[in-house]
C-alpha cells in the first residue's frame, strides 16, 4: 500500500511539473490536431449488395480536381469521383478503422468502440458502438437525416468533429472522429 502512494506522489509530482501530460497519463501515445472540416465528407458507403454499409471518409487536398460531389439533401448523396482517376497527391480516402477510430478528449477509443452505419427505415445513422463492455454507452455521432441507398452522406451530431492524430509534434494520417467530452445520456 505504502508503494502505492509513493508511486501516485510520484506520478502527481511528474504531471504537475508538466513532464507528462495527463493525455500521456492516461495511456494514450497520440494527441489531435485541428483540420479543416470543410475538405472532408462521411459517408455511409455501400457494402456488396448495399443491404448494410460502412464509414467512408474522404478528404479534398488539393483543388487539382473534384474528389466527389454531392447532390440532394436529407439524405445528400454522395458521387466518389476519385474511383474514377489516380487520386494521389489530390485526395485521402480513409475506409476502415486503419484510418479512422473514435476518440473523446484525451481518451483514444479505437480498441474500445468501432464507428458502425445503422440503417433504418427512416435515417441512417454512425454510432460508436463498444465492442469490450456492453455496458459502457453507445454514441450517435452522425446522420443522414433520410433513408437512401448508394453513397449517403453522414451528418457529424453538435459537439462532434474530425481531427487528425499527432505523435509528439508530427501529424499522422489518420483521423478520429473526436468529441470534447463524453455526450450527455
Amino acid at each position: 500500500m505504502a508503494r502505492f502512494r509513493i508511486a501516485t506522489a510520484v506520478l502527481s509530482a511528474t504531471m504537475a511539473s508538466g513532464l507528462i501530460s495527463p493525455v500521456r497519463a492516461q495511456g494514450s501515445l497520440f494527441t489531435t490536431a485541428e483540420v479543416d472540416q470543410t475538405k472532408f465528407v462521411m459517408m455511409a458507403a455501400p457494402i456488396g449488395s448495399g443491404s448494410s454499409s460502412q464509414l467512408n471518409i474522404y478528404e479534398q487536398r488539393t483543388n487539382a480536381r473534384p474528389c466527389f460531389e454531392m447532390s440532394g439533401s436529407a439524405p445528400a448523396v454522395v458521387d466518389p469521383m476519385l474511383a474514377t482517376f489516380d487520386f494521389t497527391g489530390i485526395c485521402n480516402r480513409y475506409i476502415d478503422g486503419n484510418g479512422y477510430s473514435l476518440r473523446i478528449g484525451g481518451d483514444d477509443l479505437g480498441t474500445r468502440y468501432r464507428l458502425s452505419v445503422i440503417k433504418s427505415a427512416n435515417d441512417v445513422q454512425l454510432m460508436g458502438v463498444p465492442t469490450r463492455d456492453p455496458s459502457q454507452p453507445t454514441y450517435l455521432i452522425a446522420k443522414a437525416g433520410g433513408s437512401g441507398t448508394g453513397f449517403i452522406q453522414l451528418v457529424l451530431e453538435p459537439g462532434w468533429r474530425l481531427m487528425r492524430r499527432q505523435y509528439g509534434k508530427r501529424t499522422l494520417g489518420h483521423l478520429y472522429v473526436y468529441r470534447d467530452t463524453p455526450q450527455e445520456t
